[in-house]
């Protein structure tokens, strides 16, 4: 029974095996597989073959932290995802940031990616997808309140304040002294946010007296893994998938300093790299009916994002010297502003219908159309 068991693990766990070879051929032959990116092929090849193990290692990730929510319990689980995936992103902004030249807009523009991903394509096909099987679907309004209140401030701090402090000459530039304040302010409403949801007000993150279609719930079938080998196999993931996003730093770097395409090319690349994983669990929650978790995911995700992200990025800024520009600009601005002001009417009444999910996903068009087209 014993070796049943373990063979059951095997397949279950046989992307695993792609990873840790993946792992050492890099350790091993980097140089040579670095070597020719200046063909296109080469290039290609190597970009894909690390993006798809990160992701696939990403995805494991997600896949043992839903594990542990169901061990755990809400806000916990989605707690334990929403940091796993923020220290893959900021892993991978800093492994870009520091080779090569620098690419000081690279941390905004990942951030500003993520959110339009979120906060409007991952929120527009939860609502879409919630709406067009159940009409209309409940959350905990408390919660939503609770995570816009933090998330509103900290964007216009971070994202949109750096770009209209005035200098003496030149673009607006952020001091050290207003860097440390931002950073500090990032991790002091974080941390708050985080002593709220685990204890004082854990219930805002849970919905009472849900109307849930109990056989679609159900579709879910709980783990039957223990608790200590979720934890050991989410360790061992994402120890993969932090040596393996550094690795992508070559190609990214390459695409955006020689062959000169636009550098939010590269920040969209990383926002999807990260935002992908969380993407998934959020709409496969939509899809059960349980919008709760779906927004726990998403609205957590941009949280983290923002306010530990930005605070490891002025940390790794200030201690490599390498300067990081965060106020996002003219059209970027204007999107950013109205996806929050959206969010705010979304997330108002505890419930959403289909056409909230539509109108996200416009918005999301319009960022990925802008990129290319703009």
């Amino acid at each position: 029974m014993q070796t049943i068991g373990v063979l059951a693990l095997l397949r279950k766990e046989r992307f695993l095996a792609i990873s840790v070879l993946t792992t050492l051929a890099f350790y091993l032959f980097g140089d040579t597989l670095f070597g020719g990116l200046s063909s296109l092929y080469r290039l290609a090849l190597v970009f894909f073959w690390l993006f798809s193990v990160v992701l696939g290692s990403a995805l494991a990730v997600v896949r043992h932290a839903e594990g542990l929510a169901e061990k755990l319990g809400e806000p916990y689980g989605t707690l334990i995802l929403t940091l796993c995936i923020t220290s893959i992103e900021v892993v991978s902004i800093t492994a870009i940031m520091l080779h090569g030249e620098n690419n000081p807009t690279l941390a905004r523009d990942t951030l500003f990616a993520v959110t339009m991903i979120v906060l409007n394509g991952m929120v527009g096909l939860s609502l879409l997808l919630g709406g067009w099987r159940y009409h209309e679907q409940y959350y905990n309004l408390q919660g939503a309140n609770t995570y816009l209140g933090v998330i509103i401030p900290l964007g216009v701090l971070c994202l949109v304040m750096p770009d209209f402090i005035v200098t003496a000459s030149g673009p607006p530039r952020m001091s050290a002294a207003q860097k440390i304040f931002v950073a500090a302010v990032s991790l002091g409403l974080y941390l708050a946010f985080l002593a709220l949801q685990t204890s004082r007000h854990r219930a805002y993150f849970t919905v009472q007296n849900t109307v849930m279609d109990e056989s679609k719930a159900s579709d879910a079938k709980p783990s039957d893994s223990p608790l200590a080998l979720h934890a050991i196999l989410l360790v061992v993931y994402m120890s993969l998938v932090v040596y393996l996003a550094e690795k992508l730093a070559p190609p990214v770097d390459y695409v955006v300093e020689t062959m000169g395409k636009p550098a939010a090319l590269a920040g969209l690349a990383m926002a999807v790299l990260v935002a992908t994983p969380e993407i998934v669990g959020a709409v496969r929650a939509a899809g059960r009916n349980n919008l709760q978790r779906s927004m726990n995911i998403f609205l957590g995700s941009v949280l983290s994002t923002i306010g530990l992200t930005i605070p490891a990025i002025i940390v790794i800024s200030e201690l490599t010297q390498h300067p990081v520009r965060l106020g996002l600009e003219h059209t970027d601005l204007l999107l950013f502003v109205l996806t929050l002001a959206l969010c705010m009417v979304t997330f108002s009444s505890g419930r959403t219908n289909i056409l909230q999910g539509g109108v996200h996903l416009i918005l999301f068009l319009a960022y990925l159309f802008l990129i290319f087209a703009g």
